[in-house]
């Protein structure tokens, strides 16, 4: 079955290649010599009309003086195109020098259908390729590479009305348009580095009671965290008291009242201590802000040494969204821009904001960099380390661009179809840019009004290359 298959698929593309191959009815003139660099070239079959199975081919060659040129190598070769899953298909000749100037050689069809033929020719006085159409069922030759403008430009294609239909080619303009690019982001919800706050004193001490006993606990900005037993602390306290017995003057007072105030005693808190009037051994420690307890570090009755830290407290009415874009897109990306913040996992939440920083720095593992936009946050519904979609926007003003269809890739190289008219189809290398949904910026190679190939392309690149010597563009 699988034979029978295969079978029944190369007869199908037989028959599309003979009805491809029968819209062209131009022969060319036995009797006519073509120019191919240095040379001139008439080339005859037998039969005629080539079928599937041994031909003959003739060629005269000669040189620029209208003699004929002896001893020159040539080089002839037919191939099918490849189609789909079927592979391209050759038949070369091989080819040698029966008189002076005259040439002859066979090739072998293997199916029907169309064969462009290609000679090169290499002499003392040079280099030159011709290319024909050549296909099987149909009579004589035609010059794919003479007679018009573009003759010169390896890889054109003729492709007269019935094979653009039934290839379906459909074609398009290059035009100036207004680009809109919308670059996509992953990311996610951060802390607010501006709003975390640590808690560290500066003497040696031990915890008491812990008021702030858990993470994730909310406080608020001048209550109690914990309260601390430190000798420093009991006997700054019972020196400022020292200066309110004695009535000594201002100075030592206000430095006593002072180094309270650097450990973090609150004015209030003094002034209770002035009222009691006696040294209290377990201090309470007040929060510096209002947030939620993120960090951790000590549990009733730890040691502490000054400067450690004890407690991190992050205000989440606000909090930042990051999220990492590639080198290629930094261009696009503005401080300010508009931007969408979307989470996909909670029912695609939306949030709008502008582009609040960009990081002065690419990131080592990722080679991207990062970008930040600011979200307000009072009703606590984000949450740090959330999943985060940026949708950013740049609008880029118009430019020359070109239907995303028309582009082949061929390596590094972007290759367009050029339709100039008279079924004449020439592959143009371009340089693009920036990409938007179905448009390609094109920088170089093309101009505005210049009609494109947008379907059909990878039929039009196999003959293209074939009639251009298999030369890849």
């Amino acid at each position: 079955m699988k034979y029978k298959f295969h079978s029944l698929g190369r007869f199908l593309l037989c028959f599309l290649f003979i009805a491809i191959g029968n819209t062209t009815v131009a022969a060319t003139d036995p009797f006519d010599f073509h120019e191919t660099g240095p040379f001139k070239v008439r080339v005859v079959l037998d039969p005629e009309t080539p079928k599937v199975g041994k031909n003959k081919i003739t060629i005269w060659l000669r040189d620029g003086s209208e003699k004929p040129l002896g001893g020159a190598v040539l080089k002839a070769v037919a191939i099918m195109p490849s189609m789909g899953s079927m592979p391209a298909m050759y038949a070369p000749a091989s080819i040698r020098e029966t008189e002076a100037g005259q040439y002859e050689g066979f090739f072998e069809p293997s199916m029907g259908g169309e064969w462009p033929l290609t000679i090169d020719i290499e002499a003392d006085a040079g280099k030159g390729s011709i290319t024909f159409d050549l296909a099987t069922g149909r009579k004589g030759l035609r010059c794919a590479t003479c007679g018009d403008a573009s003759a010169d430009v390896a890889g054109t294609v003729r492709v007269d009305p019935a094979r653009r239909q039934l290839i379906g080619i459909t074609t398009g303009r290059v035009k100036q348009k207004k680009l809109r690019i919308t670059v996509r982001a992953a990311g996610s919800v951060a802390y607010d580095q501006t709003r975390l706050s640590d808690v560290a004193l500066k003497f040696n001490g031990w915890i008491g009671e812990l008021y702030a006993n858990a993470i994730g606990k909310l406080v608020k900005k001048g209550e109690p965290l914990f309260t601390v037993y430190s000798p420093e602390l009991l006997t700054a306290q019972e020196e400022y008291l020292e200066t309110l017995k004695q009535d000594v003057g201002g100075r030592m007072r206000e430095a006593a009242r002072r180094r309270l105030h650097l450990w973090n005693i609150s004015e209030a808190q003094i002034n209770v201590l002035e009222k009691r009037g006696k040294a209290q051994e377990y201090i309470p420690i007040l929060a510096s802000a209002s947030g939620v307890i993120v960090e951790k570090q000590i549990v009733a009755g730890s040691a502490f040494q000054a400067g450690q830290q004890l407690l991190r407290i992050a205000d989440l009415s606000r909090v930042w969204v990051e999220a990492q874009v590639y080198d290629y897109e930094l261009p696009l990306i503005k401080v300010g821009m508009k931007t969408k913040v979307v989470l996909p996992e909670l029912q695609d939440r939306e949030y709008l904001a502008k582009v609040d920083f960009i990081y002065p720095f690419m990131e080592g593992d990722t080679r991207t960099a990062r970008v930040r936009v600011v979200l307000d946050n009072s009703d606590g519904f984000l949450r740090p380390d959330m999943y985060a979609q940026l949708y950013l926007k740049a609008r880029l003003g118009k430019r020359l661009v070109v239907s995303e269809s028309a582009v082949l890739y061929s390596g590094e190289s972007r290759v367009v179809f050029l339709d100039l008219g008279d079924g004449r189809l020439v592959p143009r290398k371009i340089k693009t840019g920036q990409r938007s949904r179905k448009w390609i910026e094109v920088l170089e190679g093309l101009e505005v009004g210049d009609t494109v190939v947008t379907s059909g392309n990878f039929l039009i690149a196999a003959e293209s290359k074939l009639k251009a010597g298999v030369e890849s563009w």
